[in-house]
């Protein structure tokens, strides 16, 4: 497989997001995907009302009631991609099973990337993260929050302890295992 026309050997653009607690890497993980397929990226943060914003800025929790709107906006961006018959890589939290059953509400096809690691390894990275409005505060409720995908999802698990590079790779050769290759022309 070439790394530059990854693409192309899907049978057809797919929807995928790359999900996990803050701090786990969904944005490096995602634009390298995205950048293995060829695929716009989105990142779901950019997405949050300002009043979300500043509720996680002062360390507090979001709701399933303040993630609601969030998660139609992104779930809306899903669907207009997979209408229009375009790959989308969407780095979203997507904590608990019923935020992933929204998102799928607008592409049945939709996959999930879990990205997964130690509580250590996530706070490291949140002391070391700057510019972002999420406080380290907030990652013992997001993993109080967390619902893994279960087997029936077909989420592919990825370990953080990889590089984001290769975690994009192990998720561009699952995506090519569940769509066949197209034939070259």
């Amino acid at each position: 497989m070439s790394p530059t026309q990854p693409a192309a050997q899907l049978a057809a653009p797919q929807r995928v997001v790359i999900m996990g607690v803050s701090g786990c890497g969904k944005s490096s993980v995602g634009l390298a995907l995205a950048a293995l397929t060829g695929w716009r990226y989105l990142e779901g943060d950019e997405l949050h009302p300002p009043d979300n914003v500043a509720r996680m800025a002062a360390g507090t929790p979001l709701t399933d009631a303040d993630r609601h709107g969030w998660l139609q906006a992104i779930a809306g961006r899903i669907g207009a991609a997979a209408r229009a018959g375009q790959g989308l890589v969407v780095g979203c939290s997507a904590l608990r099973r019923r935020y992933r059953d929204q998102l799928r509400g607008a592409d049945a096809g939709l996959r999930f990337a879990h990205l997964h690691g130690p509580r250590a390894l996530l706070a490291q990275r949140l002391d070391a993260r700057q510019g972002h409005y999420m406080p380290a505060s907030l990652l013992q409720s997001q993993l109080d929050a967390l619902e893994p995908p279960g087997a029936d999802e077909g989420a592919l698990q990825l370990s953080i302890t990889e590089p984001p590079e290769r975690l994009a790779s192990a998720a561009l050769a699952w995506l090519l295992s569940l769509h066949p290759l197209t034939a070259a022309r």
